[in-house]
């Protein structure tokens, strides 16, 4: 007979599976004193909501970035937090509150449906709505110093925090993991000593042993510290035509795109592509590779040779980008131009593109998708295998 979680202690040919006994136990030890630290209820679940906002951390789930908390549903329900990790999977967590155990596992289960279709601009705008107008690529860029991945929301995970769970509702959240559901039970005991508080964790299946066994947990293939993909967003401040003739990439008109043009940093390598939303005349795809020789400066600060004379940007002839001084005098909104020395570059028409190639929401990525990579040397005489 299968005994209930609180009498397992999990032990399967000398390896734990995972499961830990939820009741805790904590002592003081000054000298030759031993006490016990008392285990107490913790004085609401929005305390508890409160600790996990400010360092959701001590979930044990790796580095989680918060898009929001009280998140309303489409059905007028609310998500108690809503987080993000590197690799863009989102993880619901759910307190029991004053909710029987089913009715929470009910709850999750149903904000897992509503999840699961979230588009990357849904996300946006939810993190906008709940930070203050925050926005959402710069602070994830920021939050893990890294790119956003191509593709968000390809997962999610349901999390439910309690402080205990009857053994019925147990076996409903073991049937349910066992048909493919995400869903996993957090136990948290509340203990308090001399003024301090302490939060005792424990899992009902144990996400450390889960990831280790293969099931799950994409990474991304670590960077070669050179390549960067380049959004060519083509419109009245910028033409691939005026970056080729002149030697540069550029972006601007907020802070996010100065900032990420920032990171182009001499002698990075840069593989510039037209986007597909942002195409002229359906044309899009990777349109050319070089070499970063000059940082990015603001748009009037940017030199260019016309016979023999050094002139600014702005006064060269023949710019395909009537606008490309729109905001000039704005150190914050102008565009931002990084100089390029071209290896090889493409017009519009020609532009390469293949099922499977890295794609991403902003201007300037680390490029280290090994597929791409090695397609697009192949592609374009760079003298590199990748």
């Amino acid at each position: 007979m299968k005994l209930p979680y609180f009498q397992r202690l999990g032990a399967v040919d000398g390896q734990y599976d995972g499961r830990m006994p939820v009741k805790f136990g904590l002592w003081r030890v000054d000298g030759r004193s031993v006490e016990q630290v008392p285990i107490s209820g913790i004085a609401s679940e929005e305390r508890l909501e409160d600790i996990l906002e400010m360092k959701i951390e001590i979930l044990g789930l790796g580095r989680l970035f918060q898009i929001g908390r009280q998140i309303t549903t489409t059905f007028g329900k609310r998500i108690d937090l809503l987080a993000i990790d590197e690799q863009g999977d989102l993880y619901v967590i759910e307190l029991k509150k004053d909710r029987t155990p089913r009715d929470v596992v009910a709850q999750t289960l149903e904000y897992g449906y509503w999840v699961q279709d979230l588009s990357f601009a849904a996300i946006r705008e939810l993190y906008a709505k709940h930070q203050g107008g925050e926005d959402f690529d710069s602070a994830f860029t920021s939050h893990f110093e890294a790119d956003i991945p191509e593709a968000v929301n390809t997962a999610h995970r349901l999390l439910v925090v309690a402080t205990g769970m009857d053994a019925s509702t147990e076996q409903i959240v073991e049937y349910v993991r066992g048909y493919g559901v995400p869903i996993d039970v957090l136990f948290f005991e509340y203990l308090a000593d001399d003024g301090r508080e302490y939060l005792a964790r424990s899992w009902l299946t144990n996400p450390e042993l889960e990831s280790s066994s293969g099931s799950g947990g994409k990474k991304q293939a670590p960077w070669n510290g050179v390549d960067f993909f380049v959004a060519v967003g083509e419109s009245d401040e910028r033409n691939w035509d005026d970056m080729v003739r002149y030697g540069f990439v550029s972006a601007g008109h907020g802070e996010k795109y100065r900032k990420v043009m920032e990171n182009l940093f001499e002698g990075a390598r840069v593989w510039a592509a037209i986007p597909k939303s942002r195409a002229i005349g359906g044309a899009y795809g990777y349109v050319g590779v070089g070499t970063v020789v000059a940082a990015a400066v603001g748009v009037k600060d940017f030199e260019v040779e016309v016979d023999g004379t050094s002139v600014t940007i702005l006064d060269a002839p023949d710019l395909k980008a009537p606008n490309m001084g729109w905001e000039a005098d704005d150190p914050e909104q102008c565009e931002y131009l990084a100089r390029v020395e071209w290896i090889e570059t493409r017009p519009r028409e020609d532009a390469v593109w293949e099922k499977g190639m890295f794609a991403n929401q902003n201007v300037v990525a680390k490029l280290r998708q090994p597929f791409t990579l090695q397609r697009l040397n192949e592609l374009f005489d760079t003298g590199s295998e990748g």
